[in-house]
């Protein structure tokens, strides 16, 4: 795993292979291992490494072989494989990265298919003086860039553009839209509107500062057959031999495996596998005091977790969290590039820097197995909503209006029960499926969006409303209910969210963390098996649990499911009060941006305050926003 960058144009110059050295400092922590640069007259390749495979100053990068020049980042776990595909080259190193060269000079962008693993890379060719930019098929790896008339600049991180470009870019109100509407912000979206976001699974083709995109990856190939899979026993072997094979691969590497355990499902079962097949292994987790913990109403992850370990035995490491966080949170808003409201982000950095101090370079992640698997309370709601659609959406609007003063926290503890019946009172009342499941991803509702902002959002929340309601209608029209809202997962909140915060704010602590359950032939299987395996008996995730019945107890199996955030509803109350203040309500914050209605912002805080609504996400949201706009004009 690495950080990438260059630019491309017609006549380059000592002041552009100067940039890209200062875009590689800007990357260092993505590769602390080596920094290199590569230029002729046509472009500049930068690379910082982070050695995990040939630790061998020979794999250092740009890497040049012949007429062809790759700068790439992340791990493609069937290199070896692929590697007999090419029998009769000479081979100079034992990296991935000479695999992938020597197998775009065989099958050019016929070979993206063959790769299993994750990655961002550009391929320069000295003969024909033409660019490609690839992108995995999933958005595991980022991709950036910036063109005008003169020159095209990428990334692996936005910051590094952004140092170089030398004029203040544009911030799209689209974007921060978005991120108010979801917490996170949309592949085809950016922060600033100058940027664009290579998209999962395309290819840019660069010649003469033309920019041609390719397509060599859809997920719309995922759902349209039906699915296959409609036998218990038939889909039980079949994904227990594609999940082993996968995290097989995944395991990979000339410096030490290790593994985030939370002690839930995902993580568990990929840590009982790998443990099958590794000597050793350091396995990392977080928690919280108790009286955080009682405040949220979760079930308590390190218990379960301090089980697992004993049970399989690897060695825990475990962090306990305490809401210290004010310098922390400029450190990770700065790290993320965008400003993201999911808290998850501070848990992943924070497990990666506990991790990084006992010399961990590469991490497991159970992460994408609730997109595929159905595992979000989310769609269990919306399959119970299906069983309604007898019932007038009048009743449930009444229902959401009566449970408004309804208090969703007491003084010693959360109330989850209240807080799960607002939110689902709050879907309920849509009757089309569409339109609930997208009251299921957004913290506000849309028809509302003119009571929240100064300016008119509409057509802002209308542009970026259709890309998921295009991704539902497409898929709906193909699948049922289940695998659509899976469909809209994968191609919405797992790139734009999770995958998004855990390469950024991994890489911040140089650490890379890899995510087996993403993997095309995991994913591709997960569709070709009939979703009434995925839920079953009012059981989400039914078949992986049975799966997972092979490897490990049902205490952990079967254990109430957590989510991976911070106690934000007892932090919000106390410790981060003063910040809240600050950044929010006081003349020095977000009221001051023009952005938001100041009714509104004074509304959300008193309602939070007075346990009258769960409004904590909705707080944290804007105090990284608020964050995000500090660090920018800095």
């Amino acid at each position: 795993m690495c950080g990438i960058n260059g630019l491309i144009k017609s006549k380059v110059n000592q002041n552009d292979i100067d940039n890209v050295i200062m875009m590689n400092k800007v990357l260092s922590h993505r590769g602390p291992d080596n920094s290199g640069v590569w230029s002729n007259s046509n472009v500049v390749f930068g690379h910082t490494r982070l050695s995990i495979i040939d630790l061998n100053p020979r794999s250092n990068q740009p890497l040049k072989k012949d007429n062809l020049i790759i700068t790439f980042n992340g791990e493609i776990y069937n290199f070896k494989e692929l590697k007999n595909k090419l029998a009769n080259v000479s081979f100079i190193t034992d990296s991935d990265t000479e695999v992938i060269l020597e197998l775009w000079r065989k099958y050019k962008e016929n070979c993206l298919n063959f790769l299993r693993g994750m990655f961002a890379f550009a391929i320069y060719d000295v003969d024909t003086k033409e660019t490609v930019l690839v992108r995995d098929h999933f958005g595991i790896k980022p991709l950036y860039y910036y063109n005008d008339s003169n020159q095209i600049i990428f990334s692996s991180e936005i910051k590094s553009i952004k140092k170089i470009i030398g004029k203040k870019l544009n911030i799209s109100n689209e974007a921060i839209v978005a991120s108010s509407l979801y917490c996170w912000i949309p592949e085809k979206n950016c922060i600033f509107s100058d940027i664009k976001k290579l998209q999962p699974g395309e290819y840019l083709k660069v010649k003469k500062n033309k920019i041609l995109h390719n397509q060599y990856w859809s997920n719309k190939s995922l759902i349209e057959k039906k699915p296959t899979l409609n036998n218990l026993n038939d889909a039980l072997h079949k994904l227990s031999k594609t999940l082993e094979d996968s995290v097989d691969k995944h395991l990979v590497s000339d410096v030490p495996i290790n593994a985030f355990l939370s002690g839930g499902l995902d993580s568990s079962l990929l840590v009982a596998i790998s443990r099958q097949k590794l000597d050793q292994l350091d396995c990392y987790n977080i928690k919280f005091t108790d009286i955080d913990q009682k405040h949220e109403a979760n079930s308590n992850d390190s218990y379960y977790a301090d089980k697992v370990s004993k049970y399989l035995n690897v060695k825990l490491n475990t962090l306990e969290v305490k809401p210290n966080l004010s310098n922390l949170l400029e450190k990770i808003v700065y790290h993320l590039d965008e400003p993201i409201g999911d808290s998850a982000a501070i848990n992943t950095y924070l497990i990666c820097e506990n991790a990084k101090k006992n010399g961990v370079k590469v991490l497991l992640s159970g992460m994408g197995s609730d997109e595929i698997f159905s595992g979000y309370r989310k769609h269990r709601a919306l399959q119970i909503k299906s069983k309604l659609n007898f019932v007038p959406s009048i009743t449930f609007k009444f229902l959401e209006k009566i449970s408004q003063n309804i208090p969703v926290n007491s003084n010693k503890k959360g109330l989850k029960l209240i807080r799960w019946f607002k939110r689902f009172t709050n879907i309920l009342k849509y009757s089309e499926n569409n339109k609930a499941f997208l009251r299921s991803y957004t913290y506000y509702d849309i028809d509302k969006f003119d009571e929240i902002f100064q300016f008119n959002s509409k057509d802002f929340s209308n542009s970026i409303l259709k890309n998921f309601n295009d991704n539902f209608a497409f898929a709906n029209n193909k699948r049922d209910l289940l695998d659509t809202m899976n469909f809209v997962d994968i191609n919405d909140f797992m790139v734009s969210l999770n995958l998004k915060y855990t390469d950024l704010a991994s890489m911040a602590s140089s650490t890379e963390v890899r995510v087996p359950y993403i993997d095309t032939e995991v994913i591709k299987l997960a569709f070709q098996i009939n979703s009434k395996l995925k839920i079953k008996h009012n059981e989400q995730k039914f078949i992986l649990k049975k799966v997972a019945e092979k490897w490990l107890p049902k205490e952990i199996i079967y254990r109430p499911k957590a989510g991976f955030t911070l106690p934000l509803r007892a932090w919000i109350k106390k410790d981060l009060n003063s910040l809240v203040s600050e950044y929010i309500i006081s003349d020095t914050g977000i009221k001051k941006r023009n952005l938001f209605k100041e009714d509104f912002l004074k509304k959300l805080i008193d309602d939070e305050y007075n346990n009258i609504s769960d409004n904590s996400q909705k707080i944290w949201q804007l105090l990284t926003l608020e964050q995000w706009f500090r660090n920018n004009e800095k």
